[in-house]
């Protein structure tokens, strides 16, 4: 049986922390930042944690 291939979309928009956790960017960011707080955009520089049931989903599209 051949091996599932890594879903591009999922690729792109996922990436594993060196800890493990499926880390995802935060939505609002790239578009009308100069109404949006210093602490808005900070926050969502970093980043945000899947989580829930959508990990198992989102592993299993990425392969890892």
């Amino acid at each position: 049986m051949p091996k599932q291939k890594t879903h591009s979309g999922a690729k792109k928009r996922f990436k594993r922390s060196t800890s493990g956790k499926l880390m995802h960017h935060m939505s609002n960011y790239f578009h009308k930042n100069v109404k949006k707080s210093s602490k808005m955009k900070r926050q969502a520089r970093r980043g945000k944690e899947l989580g829930g049931g959508q990990e198992k989903v989102i592993t299993r599209m990425i392969g890892k």
